[in-house]
């Protein structure tokens, strides 16, 4: 996930992360690339949430996705096994007395089934290492080849099997103050011959032996073994911690790229395009897509997508207007999940985009009624946007879905007019859908360069294409169409382009 770094998963989401999830429909895409493995599901979206600011960083992780797709079964096998052996470490069975005795038994245990995932990491690695070209996993794949050669395995085995101690436990010692053992070191046995064994030419030291019955004296020796292996004991637990801690964090970063994957495979069984985006510093305002496309839509309803393109080129404001149900919140939608796609390192649902990383992503979108009633729509919209204000930088994306639409159009349109002008002059990227006219008109005649007119296309006959094209607001935006779709058909001196006149936008929308 980075090239000098693990993957932090306690890291702290920014503080926006509920409102984006909420808006932006992160769940439906998480839950596409998890395929009801939850892991993957709170990983997905914490790299979405927690996205990257740096360009090379984004083009390291985009590398390794591409090895990726280009690999899945070896990309998902390299998760099975990391999985399966956290799983399985977990599962040992130990005394919970905190004896050196129980920990190092655990711990002989524990190595000892570890090991035998090291070994299938090697032998994925020797089938499959010359597939991937990506820097990460050439890195991780030379690892496994250099670190766990047989050599070093063979010596792993033959140490755990001499902690068992077969043969007892070899310990020197001095004697301590009031004839106590003291100085007390775990010794390595030497490797003794048969008339060794058989004694045939006596001992050169003294021994004893305790009877059965002695439990004080049996107690004398558990306690000075106990004391001997500690040191062993406890280095064993601490490796056999690393080595899990190896893999739980191999498991975590091959997670987010296994969803992607997963994400990739069930776009491209629906005949949807998808492409790696260019990420421009932050410095360099820029927004460029092509048949750009809301993923969360259309993995909910599995229907059709309907790309849009956008050229807002270093532009800081974009501005959606125009038919009622035409897509502009459908585009709204799709240019910030694309944003935290790019900025995780993932591939885009768009058959290109470029754009700049940006320093936090932020959603100002309308509210159903507050059912408690502690406050007014209005008042609710004011207060969202003031913590907004305290949360956002120069560099950030906000994205406004008909904001302060809940009061008149003149207070409306004023409020969101000093939103607008805060932002951009702070040098705030702002995309914004609005019904609001007086709005719309007062930043068309204003005619800024930093700013990029998108109106909702309608056909003569009411019919939306949901595509976006630049054009000059209008002063309408066809709610009559709504009231025909129920009513019946549209009557033919009702179609085609709208009527002049001082006709407000707010004053056609049809409201249920």
């Amino acid at each position: 996930m980075h090239p000098d770094a693990d993957f932090d998963v306690a890291c702290q989401l920014p503080p926006q992360a509920a409102e984006l999830s909420q808006d932006l429909g992160l769940d439906i895409l998480c839950g596409s690339m998890a395929k009801d493995d939850r892991l993957i599901f709170d990983l997905s979206k914490r790299a979405l949430l927690s996205g990257l600011t740096n360009p090379p960083a984004i083009s390291y992780r985009q590398q390794i996705l591409r090895d990726c797709l280009g690999n899945p079964q070896v990309v998902n096998l390299l998760y099975e096994i990391a999985a399966d052996a956290v799983e399985a470490e977990r599962k040992v069975w130990g005394l919970y007395s905190g004896s050196p005795q129980s920990i190092l038994s655990r711990g002989l245990e524990a190595t000892r089934t570890l090991l035998g995932y090291l070994r299938q990491l090697r032998q994925v690695g020797d089938e499959h290492a010359s597939s991937f070209s990506s820097p990460g996993f050439r890195r991780f794949f030379q690892m496994t080849s250099d670190e766990l050669d047989d050599g070093y395995l063979a010596t792993v085995e033959d140490q755990l099997d001499r902690l068992r101690f077969r043969r007892g436990v070899l310990l020197s010692a001095k004697l301590a103050e009031g004839l106590t053992a003291g100085q007390i070191v775990l010794r390595s046995p030497r490797a003794q011959g048969l008339i060794q064994r058989l004694n045939v030419l006596g001992r050169s030291g003294f021994s004893f032996e305790v009877p059965v019955r002695d439990d004080g004296g049996l107690r004398v020796l558990d306690n000075l073994r106990a004391r001997g292996i500690n040191c062993v004991a406890n280095a064993l637990a601490q490796s056999a911690e690393h080595i899990r801690g190896f893999f739980t964090m191999l498991r975590n970063e091959l997670a987010f790229y296994v969803g992607c994957t997963n994400l990739y495979e069930q776009l491209s069984e629906m005949g949807l395009p998808s492409c790696f985006p260019e990420a421009l510093p932050a410095s360099k305002t820029a927004l460029s897509a092509r048949g750009v496309y809301d993923v969360c839509l259309v993995l909910r309803n599995g229907g059709r997508a309907v790309g849009n393109d956008v050229e807002a080129g270093g532009k800081l404001l974009l501005m959606m207007t125009g038919a009622n149900q035409g897509g502009k919140s459908t585009l709204l939608r799709a240019l910030g999940l694309a944003q935290l796609m790019l900025q995780s390192g993932m591939f885009v649902p768009a058959l290109s985009f470029r754009a700049n990383v940006c320093g936090g992503v932020f959603t100002h979108f309308k509210r159903e009624e507050d059912a408690t009633m502690t406050s007014g729509k209005f008042d609710e919209e004011l207060r969202r946007m003031s913590e907004i204000f305290d949360q956002i930088r120069p560099t950030c994306l906000l994205l406004c879905n008909e904001s302060f639409a809940s009061t008149n159009e003149r207070e409306g349109s004023e409020v969101a007019l000093e939103v607008v002008r805060a932002m951009t002059d702070a040098q705030v990227k702002v995309v914004f859908v609005t019904h609001l006219f007086e709005l719309a008109r007062r930043l068309w005649t204003e005619r800024s360069r930093a700013c990029l007119f998108l109106r909702a296309e309608r056909l003569a006959d009411g019919t939306r294409t949901f595509r976006l094209v630049e054009g000059e607001p209008l002063p309408t935006s066809y709610g009559e169409d709504a009231y025909w779709q129920v009513f019946g058909p549209v009557p033919a001196a009702l179609s085609g382009p709208p009527r002049a006149g001082p006709r407000r936008l707010n004053e056609s929308r049809v409201r249920s």
